[in-house]
């Protein structure tokens, strides 16, 4: 796949997250306080509908997915568990300082609630 088709996909997806938030669809399904910014929805919901076939129904589903996910996490969580997940997969020497029983727990946290969103809405 070219760089631009990419790109539109990317554009798309933020679009219809904006669209969605906009009509309440989003909105209605968090938490009363949430702290998850719209770019780290966006991201979130791209890369699932990327690996979900990139359709209507992924985008709904993923869509719902980050909303569970944000009523379970909090962002700052999210984040932590997020960058211990990214240096642990890439592996190497400097990545034990990451497998901690701490760390984890921060990663085992955010993989309920990724579960639970699968649970939820797939």
């Amino acid at each position: 796949m070219t760089r631009a088709p990419i790109r539109r996909l990317r554009h798309a997806a933020a679009a219809a997250v904006l669209a969605l938030a906009g009509t309440g669809t989003l909105a209605a399904q968090t938490c009363e306080g949430n702290d998850y910014p719209t770019e780290a929805r966006a991201d979130y919901v791209y890369a699932c509908m990327q690996a979900n076939g990139g359709t209507r129904d992924a985008l709904r589903r993923c869509s719902c997915s980050i909303d569970v996910i944000a009523s379970i996490l909090p962002y700052e969580k999210y984040v932590e568990a997020e960058t211990v997940m990214s240096i642990v997969q890439v592996g190497g020497e400097k990545s034990g300082i990451f497998r901690t029983p701490g760390m984890t727990e921060k990663v085992a946290e955010m993989r309920r609630a990724q579960a639970e969103g699968e649970i939820r809405c797939f």
